[in-house]
């Protein structure tokens, strides 16, 4: 399979998503296009699965999880690289899954009032998702990625090769992200090879960015499936992955938009039918009361203050404010449980 690029177009600060096998090779050629002289490499992968990018450079261990996407982390990453003696003609590179990307990116971002950075997703969600578009956030007691600011990255190079070494949940976890693609208009990419979906998952990513880089409209499409997602993943003390939770969160929201009248029921059938193809968990939780997650979404970014999702309709996926809460709880009651 041959190497694909991506383009996210925001003028000055555009930039190329490589995706193909053996990829991460490239890392010293974009290391010099940055014309970086050092480089802090903050890994979650083994040393022999992290690439050289070519200058002088420190080596940083990560972790890969959400416990450690934290204000703590990006302090103590800020702290290697002072130590270091990164400046801010100098470049961060991530390589690790979603939560690495964005600790790692916000790091990036606030150290010396930003500084450079390349991300190296090595997990399919990051591939698909994290690491494109520029988002860093990190996570408080009381929610996820309620921290963080926008930081385009110089370059992403998803290397596919990194996949072989995933274990199956982490492949269902970046499914889920793949699922929800089909219904904010990334196609029916059910039949494709790995790299042609996670190309065309990009893609569609790369289109809504450079339109709206900072959630002002079109953006919030991205997050189709994630409200009731994160409640999930908060509501189970993230014993369910981002994806898994993505998944049921993209059944809801297919289900929610037939309750509201907005898709016939042919449709909302399809967001189960795509989302099971996956092999991607679609019943609610056990143990998780359907009024914890209203006053869990009531806490989304989107939201203010109301019950706010986006939602498929006629003219495809859009944000749809004030969506009654007895609506919310009946179709949340309708769904099956594990």
């Amino acid at each position: 399979m041959s190497t694909q690029e991506v383009h996210v177009e925001l003028g000055e600060r555009s930039y190329a998503v490589r995706i193909g096998p053996g990829v991460r090779h490239e890392l010293p050629e974009v290391v010099a296009k940055v014309g970086a002289q050092r480089a802090a490499v903050v890994s979650a992968r083994p040393r022999e699965w992290t690439p050289d990018p070519g200058v002088p450079h420190t080596l940083i261990t990560a972790r890969d999880g959400e416990e450690d996407k934290t204000l703590a982390a990006v302090e103590s990453l800020c702290e290697a690289f002072a130590e270091f003696g990164l400046n801010r003609g100098d470049v961060v590179v991530s390589c690790g899954g979603g939560t690495t990307t964005d600790t790692v990116g916000l790091a990036a971002a606030l150290y010396h009032r930003g500084v450079a950075v390349v991300h190296l997703p090595t997990t399919l969600l990051a591939q698909v998702d994290a690491s494109t578009g520029g988002k860093t956030a990190v996570n408080l007691s009381r929610g996820k990625n309620l921290v963080g600011t926008y930081w385009q990255p110089d370059a992403v190079l998803c290397d596919t090769d990194y996949l072989a070494t995933l274990p199956a949940r982490e492949w269902v976890n970046g499914y889920g992200e793949i699922a929800r693609c089909h219904f904010i208009g990334g196609g029916d990419l059910r039949d494709l090879p790995i790299t042609e979906q996670i190309t065309a998952s990009v893609a569609r990513k790369a289109a809504v960015v450079s339109s709206d880089e900072r959630d002002a409209g079109p953006r919030h499409l991205l997050n189709y499936g994630h409200t009731l997602g994160h409640a999930l993943e908060w509501a189970t003390d993230y014993r369910l992955r981002h994806g898994e939770c993505v998944a049921i969160g993209t059944v809801f929201a297919g289900m929610l938009a037939g309750a509201l009248g907005r898709i016939d029921t042919t449709r909302v059938d399809e967001h189960l039918a795509v989302v099971r193809h996956y092999g991607c968990p679609w019943r609610l939780p056990a143990g998780v009361a359907a009024e914890e997650l209203v006053r869990l979404m009531r806490l989304d970014k989107k939201s203010l203050g109301d019950l706010t999702f986006v939602l498929d309709g006629p003219a495809g996926a859009e944000l749809v404010r004030n969506v009654p809460e007895h609506v919310v709880a009946d179709v949340l009651a309708a769904m099956p449980r594990d």
